[in-house]
């Protein structure tokens, strides 16, 4: 469920998982202002580039640290943002606070990633937290609307793209994935557990083994969050690496949600998209 851009009680706590993102994140709320601090997942978080930040390092399944260190930073906002590997419930080592919540965490663990993550916000939120999105701490990291990169979909890619969203919106109630790949209106790979990245290379993988026998330059990645999502939270991502991986499945474009999606390095992006010829849209409605 979308909510409205709200205003910041900084400092703001970024908890933080793998990749670019937490970073980009940061650096976006300190070019307006806002103080960020870092508590770094173990075993995600880039221990490296998460030191030009003020950081703690917090382990999953410890709720009564992390609660009492937001409050020792003054943390009200806080807000998920990176990606993590889910882990087996069996692996986790909880601390007493968790031990508390094991009712709320296993349903959480039922779900998919959003549902994981929006109930563990509901209980940082019933301890007096406030769980914010991406639109309300870095909304210049959204996808804009329209195209983005110098070439532009055709009319069959157009009609791909319609039909990956339809797919897309029918697929949101089974909590799958948030990617679809659709050639001449042929529905050829929708994303599961190994995530985009993989849902790419296997298209790849079957364009070698001509299983798909659709030219190159045919084709359409299409993201979106699933109906119903908590748009705080797990929000479709896009960067340079995306785009390589559709030139490498040798498709025509990429079709991402406007003002529902992160974009990682787009500068970076939209260069290996004009390398490739290929198209970025941000898609509307």
């Amino acid at each position: 469920m979308a909510s409205p851009a709200q205003e910041l009680s900084p400092p703001v706590g970024l908890i933080a998982a793998g990749g670019t993102m937490p970073f980009a994140v940061a650096d976006s709320l300190l070019a307006r202002g806002i103080r960020p601090v870092m508590f770094a997942i173990r075993g995600a978080c880039d221990a490296a580039r998460v030191q030009r930040f003020r950081h703690h390092w917090i382990s999953v399944g410890q709720l009564g640290r992390a609660t009492q260190l937001f409050r020792d930073e003054g943390c009200r906002d806080l807000i998920f943002i990176g990606s993590l590997v889910r882990p087996a419930f069996s692996e986790l080592r909880f601390d007493f606070a968790t031990l508390r919540a094991i009712p709320q965490i296993w349903a959480s663990f039922r779900g998919g990633d959003d549902h994981l993550l929006s109930g563990v916000g509901r209980i940082f939120e019933a301890q007096g937290f406030r769980m914010v999105g991406i639109k309300d701490v870095a909304p210049d990291l959204l996808m804009p609307e329209g195209s983005v990169a110098r070439a532009r979909p055709d009319a069959a890619a157009k009609a791909d793209i319609e039909k990956g969203r339809a797919v897309l919106q029918a697929l949101s109630p089974f909590d799958i994935g948030q990617a679809v790949v659709v050639i001449d209106g042929h529905v050829v790979g929708i994303e599961d557990i190994e995530g985009t990245d993989g849902l790419l290379a296997r298209i790849a993988r079957l364009r070698e083994q001509g299983r798909i026998r659709s030219p190159a330059g045919r084709g359409v990645l299409v993201k979106a969050p699933k109906a119903g999502q908590d748009l705080r939270y797990d929000l479709p991502t896009v960067g340079p690496k995306t785009l390589e991986g559709a030139a490498s499945a040798k498709l025509a474009g990429i079709a991402v949600a406007a003002g529902n999606a992160i974009v990682a390095e787009p500068q970076a992006m939209i260069a290996a998209a004009d390398r490739a010829g290929l198209f970025i849209m941000g898609m509307t409605g």
